[in-house]
Formats: structure tokens, C-alpha cells, sequence
């Protein structure tokens, strides 16, 4: 499903125009990177929870040459599914 796909389906579940379910996609997209870009963890209860992890500064190597390179430390997003994603997979 694309967002122009989503955005439809929103906004038929929801009972409203495609650009205001486009415009609350947008905010929840804006909260998500900025709640994040902090630190803080999003959660929403049964389906999904977002949050900032640290990478360790290691040691990499280039595949190509062979030749080792320090990786400097950094932050990663994780992702993780709810207990109601979970269950409609299976």
C-alpha cells in the first residue's frame, strides 16, 4: 500500500476528505520524527512502538579493499509491532 493508497482508505474508515486524512498522516509523520529526534519513545497501544537506540562506536571493513575503518557511535530507530499486529499476521 502506497500513502495516496492509505490516504483513501483513512479517509473512508474515518468519514472524511482525503486531505484532511492526508493532513493528520502528515502530523502524525512530523510527531513521530520529532518525538523521536528527542529521545522519547511513541507508543500506540496494540500495534506499534517507535523508539531512538545508541549504536556503539566499533570497527568496521570496507568489503571491497578489505581495508578496517572506525565507525564513529550514532543512534538507530527501532521498530517494533504490537500485540494486535502480531496476531492479525498470523
Amino acid at each position: 500500500m502506497n500513502r495516496t493508497e492509505l490516504v483513501a482508505a483513512l479517509s473512508e474508515r474515518a468519514g472524511t476528505t482525503k486531505s484532511e486524512a492526508d493532513a493528520v498522516l502528515s502530523a502524525l509523520g512530523d510527531v513521530l520524527i520529532d518525538s523521536v529526534k528527542k529521545g522519547e519513545k511513541v507508543q500506540v497501544p496494540g500495534l506499534l512502538t517507535v523508539e531512538r537506540v545508541d549504536r556503539a562506536a566499533r570497527t568496521g571493513r570496507n568489503p571491497a579493499t578489505g581495508e578496517t575503518l572506525d565507525i564513529p557511535a550514532g543512534y538507530g530507530v527501532k521498530a517494533t509491532a504490537g500485540s494486535k499486529l502480531k496476531k492479525a499476521v498470523k
